[in-house]
């Protein structure tokens, strides 16, 4: 989920007018350190920093905690850093944990959960990101169930999330709740001419897989496309050099531009001349870039993985605002191109569902609404979880 197009909160723990109610509740709110950095945007912290300017209106004042460290694989000094900041919280206090911090850490989350009113909010499963070893997956999955097997509550992203976490870890279904990102209506896209300005929001890693789209887009070099990919370019230089390579290698750099990271009017720019968002990842537990794009009534290309069936979704009338994809099947995506140009029917159909399903899209407020409820239902009296 890779945004930034969400706003940056104002003041931690201020309502929306500027003043703090007496009647909010205090919510401790443990986030990654680069939460707040413009240059590596990801949907998950757009996701944490709405929620901290939202959470207000719903009674909740936020108190920030961002923990600076390569999580979910932390050094001495982060993890000493994460284990001083939930020491030095009350007993009793309500917490919620960004997953990234603390689901690989459960030798310091675990004990502090046992005094804490802890909730800890997932948005991918670590052991879901692409390229780890086996043995660092089954790491990375036990940690993550010693963590969630301790905590009275879980945030998943998506019913697919909440569902696999569920069955994964064998938690109990009514400890995991489901706080689907919000999107913010926007105006519609004017795009380009209607067909061939294709953009891809996503941060440029192997999880999103966009060399996939590199080499689909070499087999349609014949159409008149033009693509720009809007994203973070430091997580992963390696695989942003690999991805420069096949630009070059397939003569396509003419047409299909690495822009990296774009937020406010920039991003706004991109979104208005598209024609089509394209999304090639591996992995998703929802798609916040999908959304975005269909608040703008852009049609979606993606692969069908994870949370991303449910983010494309229905208009009200059941059309589907998209095409979905294997993601291992680049002439897949080719071919649907190749019907995306070719048929003047499948756009009209594809934009008028991404026009209604524009209409029923729900926004942020549902989504810190559901959290504070599951923040005033934690237990009084902190215990591990079954």
């Amino acid at each position: 989920m890779p945004l930034s197009s969400v706003p940056a909160p104002r003041t931690a723990g201020r309502h929306h007018s500027g003043i703090v109610p007496m009647s909010l509740r205090t919510l401790h709110f443990v986030l990654p350190g680069g939460v707040h950095d413009a240059a590596a945007p990801s949907g998950g912290n757009a996701y944490d920093r709405r929620l901290c300017f939202d959470l207000p209106g719903f009674g909740w004042q936020v108190t920030q905690h961002p923990v600076a460290g390569s999580w979910p694989r932390p050094d001495a000094a982060a993890r000493e850093e994460l284990a001083r900041t939930l020491r030095a919280l009350p007993d009793g206090a309500v917490v919620l944990l960004d997953g990234l911090v603390a689901c690989g850490v459960p030798e310091i989350v675990v004990p502090e959960a046992r005094r804490l009113r802890t909730a800890v909010l997932v948005h991918l499963p670590l052991g879901d990101e692409t390229g780890l070893e086996p043995a660092e997956v089954a790491d990375l999955d036990a940690r993550e169930r010693n963590v969630l097997r301790a905590v009275p509550a879980v945030l998943a992203t998506s019913d697919w999330a909440a569902r696999r976490l569920v069955s994964h870890h064998g938690l109990a279904p009514d400890r995991v709740h489901v706080a689907t990102p919000g999107a913010d209506i926007a105006p519609l896209a004017p795009g380009t001419d209607g067909v061939s300005r294709l953009l891809c929001v996503a941060a440029v890693t192997p999880r999103k897989g966009q060399h996939r789209l590199v080499e689909a887009l070499a087999e349609v070099r014949d159409l008149p496309w033009s693509c720009t990919c809007v994203g973070g370019l430091g997580h992963d230089p390696e695989y942003v050099a690999h991805l420069r390579s096949l630009i070059e290698k397939y003569d396509l750099t003419d047409r299909l531009h690495l822009a990296g990271p774009r937020s406010g009017a920039a991003l706004e720019a991109s979104f208005a001349v598209a024609d089509l968002m394209v999304l090639t990842s591996y992995a998703e537990t929802y798609g916040m870039a999908v959304t975005e794009a269909l608040a703008r009534g852009i049609p979606v290309l993606a692969t069908d993985v994870g949370g991303l069936p449910e983010a494309l979704g229905r208009a009200p009338d059941g059309g589907v605002p998209g095409i979905l994809v294997p993601p291992e099947d680049p002439a897949a995506l080719a071919a649907e191109l190749r019907g995306w140009f070719g048929e003047a029917d499948v756009r009209r159909r594809l934009k008028a569902a991404a026009r209604g399903r524009r209409s029923a899209l729900g926004g942020w407020a549902t989504t810190a609404r559901t959290i504070a409820g599951v923040l005033r239902r934690l237990p009084d009296e902190p215990q591990r979880a079954a």
